[in-house]
């Protein structure tokens, strides 16, 4: 059986820039133990499976390693795949998450594409000795989310300069750990990382952004942010806070498309 598949660069305008993302469009749902094991054969922070339904389209995503909750690069792959290959005429996209809901994803004008996620939940935190440790840094404030922990610093070069120790990370119980600062020409910068989701650094992280973005929003006094993740690869996101939701906007860069053996 073949399947067919894409490749796409997220939150970027160029090519070989901001996070690469598998996705297959999917008649009918594959067993997990297969879908799981695509996402390991392609090795990517995510590959994303996608079903059409009444509404729109069911929603999964898997890392290498193992599913997640919720991922906005690969959400902004897979509207860019069905907006440009299975359904042009289309403006909108409603996808269903198992755990996080309803997601609305919209095309722009300009051929940006916007993602209308929850906003994360943030409780203080006491970062602990082993977190500092394998950060390498003391923070100035730390906060745990559902899935992750924030940790904020006081600048853009300090966000740049961490190494961390990802066997140490590893060791942590979090899907990730974010690190963010205000920057100097943006008004916040990140970075994420995952190694108990088989990902030392992921390039650029939507979701990471859900946490990131209420947090900036109140702190620098303001609703629309512009934001970019410090990973190698790099990418930009332009962030909104409306209510409880974030939106979230960025563009796509096609890589590849073919086929795959199942």
């Amino acid at each position: 059986m073949k399947q067919k598949i894409y490749q796409i660069d997220a939150f970027t305008a160029n090519l070989y820039g901001g996070n690469p993302a598998a996705v297959c469009v999917l008649h009918t749902w594959l067993p997990e133990r297969v879908m799981q094991n695509i996402a390991m054969e392609n090795n990517l922070a995510e590959t994303a499976f996608v079903v059409k339904n009444e509404i729109g389209y069911d929603i999964r995503w898997f890392t290498p390693e193992t599913e997640v909750d919720l991922c906005g690069h690969a959400t902004l792959a897979s509207a860019y795949v069905i907006f440009n290959y299975y359904e042009k005429e289309k403006k909108e996209i409603v996808f269903a998450s198992l755990n996080r809901g309803l997601l609305h994803v919209s095309l722009q004008k300009d051929g940006s594409i916007s993602l209308d996620f929850p906003e994360d939940t943030l409780n203080p935190i006491q970062a602990s000795e082993d977190l500092i440790q394998a950060i390498g840094q003391k923070p100035v404030a730390a906060f745990k989310g559902k899935t992750d922990i924030m940790l904020i610093f006081k600048s853009e070069k300090q966000i740049r300069d961490i190494n961390p120790n990802f066997h140490l990370l590893g060791q942590l119980a979090v899907r990730g750990i974010i690190i963010s600062a205000a920057g100097d020409n943006v008004d916040f910068v990140s970075r994420f990382f995952a190694p108990n989701c088989g990902i030392n650094e992921d390039p650029v992280t939507g979701s990471a952004h859900t946490s990131l973005v209420p947090f900036w929003s109140e702190k620098l006094g303001k609703n629309n942010l512009s934001a970019r993740q410090l990973s190698r690869r790099g990418g930009a996101i332009e962030c909104q806070i409306k209510g409880d939701r974030v939106i979230l906007t960025g563009f796509a860069v096609p890589y590849l498309e073919g086929y795959i053996a199942i």
